[in-house]
């Protein structure tokens, strides 16, 4: 909606032109016109759910923010609740209420009839985040032995209260979850087919206590609109429909970007968020990653100390941040790789060799190639003046560079080589290391049923910034005492 429109509306509902917003009400989507609402004050918000079709003020409730739903409930007449609450499906009831106060909670329970009250209850007992907490109730399961026009006229009967009707879940005679019927299959079926006769048995679920994002990966894998949730019996307890595997993408997609970043993930939108909540979310980890960064200064400090830095050469010191930069971008490449085919399933933590000799292959092809290009460029860099070694001034104070025609001798020559051989070959050796421990960070966490974002960037920059400047410092020091004439 454009913000004229938006203006329009918020006018129209403090003015309730009934009217005029049924109008807009039929061109405009509900999530639009909820972010509307969300602007306006309850007061003159409640008229739209007073003076519209249940139909449509269960749908705006659904999209409404936490926020606004709260103070909505809190406003309503009993009367009025009991009507919009069981317009709601179970599962998205029980995600409203979960982060309720107590006594709105008790509001709601109320108003919902005795068997969406019994189906709140029991989505509340799972644990957050798995498949039982996200499923919902209303679904239509038939048996197997019932024929397609006595399936059909149920349907007609019992559809409009089911998530879904697309998808009809089939059990046997012990109640055990035995297949699926597509809704195109039931209506192009012979009336006296029976639902076994034309059921799909190559199906999938899950159990109750699954991880919800193990299940929205099954959603594009198997192509599904919707996905069992059984018990441990094998029988059907509840559905997950596409809409809420959606959901559940965009939240892990969400935890997992703010994992990388080592954020907190908001429990809110961000506007709602309150700054203090903001910086609570950012503080930790700033502060761990703080005490991490002294195994970076231990190490910055063990190099300016060190006589081959310090005396002999220390343009070498210039390279420090080149090296840090380059390790930790080379590692931050694989882990993002890791990180995502560890999401989408494409291996798992046993694959951790089968991972390791590709990434090893690989990360010996892009270290060999950053040797060669960084040896030919600090090269480049000293001849032309970009950086300059103190030790090699000429009379009057300048330093060689092609400009001037100093660096035309061998010492030149053979100092240049040792700073470009001691820095590309730190370079070859932090980025190999980068990235096997970019490829064994987030193997190991997930090895032990974690979630491997928490290990992602800011973490493997600590570590690999350290693996550099210690393998700076000791490669410095060989070099120079295998070839101390260079």
């Amino acid at each position: 909606m454009e913000m004229l429109e938006k203006e329009e509306l918020i006018e129209l509902i403090k003015q309730k032109k009934r009217k005029e917003i049924e109008e807009i009400i039929d061109k405009v989507p509900s999530i639009d016109i909820a972010e509307v609402c969300d602007e306006i004050d309850v007061k003159d918000l409640i008229y739209i759910f007073r003076a519209f079709k249940s139909e449509f003020t269960a749908e705006l409730f659904e999209e409404l923010s936490q926020d606004k739903k709260e103070e909505l409930i809190a406003s309503m007449t009993n009367k009025e609740l009991v009507a919009l609450i069981n317009e709601q499906y179970a599962d998205d009831v029980a995600d409203i209420v979960e982060d309720m106060p107590a006594n709105l909670v008790n509001r709601v329970l109320s108003a919902a009839d005795k068997d969406m009250r019994n189906d709140i209850n029991k989505l509340l007992q799972y644990k957050d985040g798995t498949c039982g907490a996200i499923m919902t109730t209303e679904f239509l399961q038939f048996n197997e032995n019932d024929q397609v026009d006595e399936t059909i006229e149920k349907i007609r009967e019992k559809g409009k209260d089911a998530e879904t009707v697309y998808t009809i879940f089939v059990k046997d005679k012990g109640r055990k979850f035995v297949g699926t019927v597509d809704l195109d299959d039931l209506i192009f079926a012979k009336k006296d087919d029976k639902l076994k006769d034309i059921m799909n048995q190559d199906v999938v679920s899950v159990y109750a206590h699954t991880d919800q994002e193990e299940a929205s990966t099954m959603f594009s894998r198997y192509d599904l609109y919707s996905l069992a949730v059984v018990n441990n019996d094998g029988c059907l307890i509840g559905i997950i429909t596409v809409d809420d595997a959606i959901d559940v993408i965009e939240q892990e997609a969400t935890e997992d970007v703010a994992n990388i970043s080592h954020v907190k993930p908001l429990d809110d939108e961000y506007l709602n968020t309150p700054v203090r909540k903001l910086a609570a979310k950012c503080i930790p980890w700033i502060l761990v990653l703080l005490i991490l960064g002294t195994f970076t200064t231990m190490a910055l400090d063990k190099i300016e100390k060190a006589t081959v830095f310090s005396v002999y050469m220390p343009v070498l010191i210039a390279f420090v941040p080149t090296l840090m930069d380059t390790g930790g971008n080379a590692g931050g490449q694989t882990i993002a790789l890791m990180i995502r085919g560890l999401a989408t399933k494409e291996f798992e933590p046993k694959d951790i060799f089968k991972v390791l000799r590709k990434e090893m292959l690989t990360a010996l092809i892009i270290s060999s190639v950053i040797f060669g290009f960084s040896f030919l460029w600090f090269t480049i860099e000293q001849y032309t003046g970009i950086v300059t070694n103190d030790a090699l001034k000429l009379d009057g104070g300048a330093f060689p560079t092609i400009w001037n025609g100093g660096c035309w001798n061998m010492n030149f020559f053979l100092s240049t080589l040792r700073v470009s051989i001691t820095v590309s070959l730190t370079l070859f050796v932090a980025s190999f290391i980068s990235k096997m421990v970019a490829v064994l960070l987030p193997l190991g966490v997930a090895a032990l049923k974690k979630d491997p974002a928490v290990v992602a960037q800011p973490l493997l920059t600590t570590v690999v910034d350290v693996i550099a400047l210690l393998s700076y410092l000791g490669i410095a020091t060989l070099l120079y005492n295998i070839f101390p004439s260079l």
